[in-house]
C-alpha cells in the first residue's frame, strides 16, 4: 500500500474529511515518526509494532554484484519490530 492509497481508503471510510486534510493528517503521522527516529528515540504504536533507531558498526560487507568486499562506515539504522496483534493478523489461515 502507498501513501496515497492509504489516503484514498481513508477517504471512503471518513468521508466527511477533505483529501487534502487526510493528505496533511497522514503526513504529519510520518514526520513525527521520521524525527523521533531521527532524534534516536523508539517509536511504539502499540498492536501494531515498534520502530527502534539502531546504530551500526563499520564493518566488512560484500558487493552483490562483484563479490569485493566493501567497507561499510558506521551508520544508523531502524529496526521493526512486529507487535502481537500484527503477528497473530498475518499468520491467520
Amino acid at each position: 500500500m502507498t501513501k496515497s492509497e492509504l489516503i484514498r481508503t481513508l477517504k471512503i471510510k471518513y468521508a466527511h474529511l477533505s483529501e487534502k486534510v487526510l493528505k496533511t493528517c497522514v503526513d504529519l503521522f510520518f514526520d513525527e515518526i521520521q524525527t523521533a527516529l531521527k532524534q534516536g528515540r523508539r517509536v511504539e504504536l502499540r498492536g501494531f509494532g515498534t520502530l527502534v533507531p539502531r546504530d551500526r558498526d563499520e564493518r566488512v560487507a560484500r558487493n552483490p554484484k562483484t563479490g569485493e568486499k566493501v567497507m561499510l562506515g558506521k551508520h544508523r539504522t531502524t529496526y521493526f519490530r512486529a507487535g502481537k496483534e500484527l503477528r497473530e493478523l498475518v499468520n491467520q489461515e
